[in-house]
């Protein structure tokens, strides 16, 4: 098998790609590879707290490399530390980066050109499927996920901490995207099939963030306001960030 790293957030695309690597086993997957705000300790856009990410990386028996990124990242800062991460994996004989998307073109063409600077191949498992034959693909082999990012516009505050499952599926506007694909929401995996164990997770605070009121650049093409879930582990304490 050819060494890999796989670029993980996390959520539902993230851990059905790595479902697709594990089970065609033509990559060994060497370390899961995430990108955390610096300030927050938090992924970046999902929100989700980096200690629960550890407990996926232990569940999963892979172990999780860390980019952290300011803030205010410049794409000249956020391109410096992916590239520092990039050489260390290659310098590791590690040759292929794993991605989860699925159809948006401009970042494909992105990441490529990113990795290939480095002398690395990009792999997307799960590219130009359907995402609704994805999300019940997703359900049906029994991933459990909820989702903790929303598009206020999309989706609302309603949805925000439903688990993807098959009444989420009925529930879904039809102009939102099966699996969010257009940044209609984020989710957090629990529980997969190539878990050892489950991550045991409680929910916290509900906060509601408006990127451009903050004078911040649109974190997506399409909205400024979101909804997100703050997910704590069963060992931690609620605590406002």
């Amino acid at each position: 098998m050819e060494n890999a790293f796989f670029v993980w957030s996390g959520g539902k695309d993230s851990a059905l790609a790595l479902q697709r690597v594990l089970d065609q086993k033509q990559y060994k997957v060497k370390y899961l590879l995430t990108t955390v705000n610096e300030t927050f300790q938090r992924v970046s856009m999902h929100g989700v707290r980096v200690s629960l990410l550890e407990e996926q990386a232990q569940a999963i028996g892979i172990p999780l490399v860390k980019i952290f990124i300011p803030e205010q990242a410049t794409m000249e800062d956020y391109n410096q530390r992916m590239e520092t991460a990039l050489l260390k994996m290659k310098g590791e004989n590690i040759n292929n980066a794993i991605f989860g998307d699925i159809f948006l073109e401009d970042l494909r063409h992105y990441r490529e050109k990113q990795v290939a600077a480095i002398g690395l191949n990009a792999v997307f498992p799960l590219w130009q499927e359907s995402t609704t034959k994805l999300i019940q693909e997703f359900i049906t082999l029994g991933f459990k996920a909820k989702l903790v990012c929303v598009s206020d516009s999309r989706l609302g505050k309603d949805f925000i901490g439903r688990e993807i499952d098959d009444q989420f599926l009925i529930d879904l506007p039809a102009t939102v995207d099966a699996c969010g694909e257009n940044g209609e929401y984020h989710s957090f995996v629990y529980e997969a099939p190539f878990f050892k164990e489950p991550v045991s997770i409680k929910t916290g605070e509900i906060i509601f963030r408006d990127y451009a009121a903050e004078g911040n650049d649109n974190p997506t093409n399409y909205d400024s306001k979101f909804w997100f879930l703050d997910l704590l582990s069963l060992s931690e304490k609620e605590i406002t960030t």
